[in-house]
């Protein structure tokens, strides 16, 4: 795949993708902690415009959920409600006025939503598991663009991206991109930052997606932190997610599996859509 120093076949990577995409999505990942300076930045930027694109590429399937509310008068914007309008109509029949401020109709709304994204490093993080956070990373920087926020842990908790900060989204994949995994687990330290991060926002839903085993090593009340969440989703690896069910079902969280990076988007469908 590279034939020669800081060069890659990317033929030969794109029938690669199609073949074994998480096999090649890990090796790439690995590719970025080269020792070849050109061939690091090269991975660098093939794995973030990958990732990028497939993640824009599964969200063009997803259909918003919202609900039916009270929303003001505008024209075919659906049905007038009768009882929340009455006093409007009345004065429209008695004076001839068109004022339609007062006015309510029937329409759907979308709520606006918000999600802080929590990625586990804690061990071994390097090939799948590395590509695995940064696939996340992509998706939720496609599908949230304008509210969220990335916190990464072991013992420690880096805030990635924060909450209300612009900040490139391929810029926010090198960033994951260039970590590696060690230490002990933090779980409870991690969730306390993912509530003060979405504490900044005045979305609707807020939401913190887990990519953990949920394997504390750390002392703390990680079941006092989940539950001061608002809504907690998470996404454990599928040869290893007895204990990440096990503690959903302790805080009432969702949780669904993994295999590799190539499964991160259609888990956002199933768990958003």
């Amino acid at each position: 795949m590279s034939p020669e120093e800081g060069v890659l076949d990317e033929a030969l990577l794109d029938r690669a993708l199609s073949e074994a995409p998480d096999i090649t999505l890990a090796m790439l990942v690995d590719l970025t902690a080269a020792t070849d300076p050109r061939l690091r930045e090269l991975a660098l930027r093939l794995a973030g415009r990958i990732m990028i694109g497939m993640a824009k590429r599964s969200s063009n399937r997803r259909r918003g959920v919202g609900r039916m509310t009270l929303l003001s008068y505008e024209p075919e914007g659906g049905d007038i409600d009768i009882d929340s309008s009455l006093d409007a109509i009345g004065e429209m029949r008695r004076f001839g006025a068109t004022e339609t401020d007062q006015m309510k109709i029937r329409g759907w709304m979308k709520p606006s939503t918000a999600l802080c994204l929590v990625l586990d490093r804690s061990g071994s993080m390097g090939g799948r598991p590395l590509a695995t956070s940064a696939m996340a990373t992509a998706a939720v920087a496609n599908r949230f663009p304008s509210d969220y926020s990335v916190v990464v842990f072991a013992n420690d908790v880096i805030i990635v991206k924060s909450q209300l900060v612009e900040k490139d989204p391929e810029v926010v994949m090198r960033d994951v991109l260039a970590l590696r995994g060690f230490g002990t687990t933090n779980l409870s330290d991690a969730l306390l930052a993912a509530e003060l991060q979405l504490c900044q926002s005045r979305a609707g839903r807020k939401i913190t997606v887990l990519l953990s085993d949920c394997r504390a090593t750390v002392l703390g009340d990680v079941v006092a932190a989940a539950k001061d969440l608002d809504e907690l989703v998470i996404i454990a690896p599928q040869s290893d997610d007895e204990e990440a069910r096990q503690f959903g079902a302790k805080v009432g969280a969702r949780v669904t599996t993994v295999s590799g990076p190539s499964d991160i988007p259609d888990a956002f469908a199933q768990l958003f859509d």
